[in-house]
């Protein structure tokens, strides 16, 4: 898809992967953003150099993907969508039928407006948490879904919606399964990604980072900016009716992390081990990549040395802005 001078919408924009997204479409030839977000896990800081740029606008504050009336006017004219929009997995298992609300009808929602509205292509938001634990590694698209989340179990039914969509109106996708994410603007919100937070939340108390499991466990842990970038990438490419993983396509125990924040922050704290209470919490999940780049030309530029260093400076210097400690 040719992105110049296009009107997008950027449900969910608000968030970690959406702001970081509408930075980098800033930077493209594009005729307009709109940001659509309710806020509940998306923040206004977040957006605070997009919104500098006068191509960017905030859809009506408050508009939710549950709110068609409100929706249909947000999708109106808009040559292509970017979906990030969901609640995040420890929500989901806490309240399953918000999850379902939210993540399965309110994508449903999004879907059948675009195909209404002759929508050029729709980006989804998928995640690596449709194949559960891995089977084999690294992770290939064909993995069998092996969840057993309900988060998992939504972003499956979005892709399967997605896909029947395709075929039924003709609605042009590519879904992405993220791995990982972290980076600056991360919150705490979300299981793998506030391991981050809060080791670094433990090395700055009395207490070192704790590890729950043994250490061992191993993660693709992929770059926001990275994952940004692919949201470009799968949105000008010719590749449709797919999903890709995205991620560093490098496996990282939890304990080598542990080390690097520890090295990183110039701490001599020691990594603490407990029980694992959460059963439903995998232990392993590192992707392949190589459909991605075959396919959107997709692949990941940030090492994890790099990145982390990134978001303990930016952590350190919004304090004031974000909800640390």
């Amino acid at each position: 898809m040719d992105i110049s001078g296009k009107k997008f919408l950027l449900v969910g924009g608000a968030g970690l992967i959406g702001s970081h997204t509408a930075d980098l479409l800033i930077k493209q030839n594009v005729k307009e953003i709109v940001i659509y977000d309710n806020f509940a896990r998306g923040n206004v800081e977040n957006l605070k150099d997009a919104l500098k740029d006068p191509r960017v606008k905030v859809f009506d504050v408050g508009g939710d993907i549950l709110q068609t009336d409100i929706l249909e006017k947000a999708v109106s004219q808009c040559d292509g969508v970017f979906h990030f929009a969901a609640l995040w997995l420890l929500h989901c298992h806490d309240y399953p039928r918000s999850a379902f609300e939210t993540n399965v009808t309110g994508t449903f929602n999004l879907l059948d407006i675009c195909a209404k509205n002759k929508v050029e292509r729709i980006v989804f938001s998928s995640s690596a948490s449709v194949y559960g634990d891995a089977i084999e590694q690294p992770m290939r698209e064909d993995h069998p879904f092996n969840n057993k989340t309900f988060y998992g179990a939504t972003k499956i039914a979005g892709e399967a919606m997605i896909r029947a969509f395709y075929y039924r109106y003709g609605l042009d996708y590519v879904g992405l399964r993220y791995m990982n994410v972290y980076g600056p603007r991360q919150d705490y919100k979300g299981a793998y990604i506030a391991v981050i937070m809060r080791m670094l939340d433990a090395i700055e108390s009395e207490d070192g980072p704790t590890i729950y499991g043994d250490g061992k466990e191993e993660f693709d842990f992929v770059n926001v900016l990275d994952c940004a970038r692919a949201n470009i990438c799968a949105m000008k490419a010719d590749a449709s009716n797919t999903f890709l993983n995205i991620g560093s396509g490098k496996g990282t125990k939890l304990e080598e992390l542990a080390k690097m924040l520890l090295k990183l922050t110039n701490s001599s704290k020691l990594i603490q081990y407990k029980l694992i209470e959460n059963s439903t919490l995998v232990r392993n999940r590192v992707g392949c990549v190589k459909k991605a780049k075959k396919e959107i030309g997709f692949v990941s530029k940030i090492s994890l040395h790099d990145g982390l260093m990134e978001l303990i400076n930016w952590r350190l210097k919004h304090r004031a802005s974000y909800d640390f400690l």
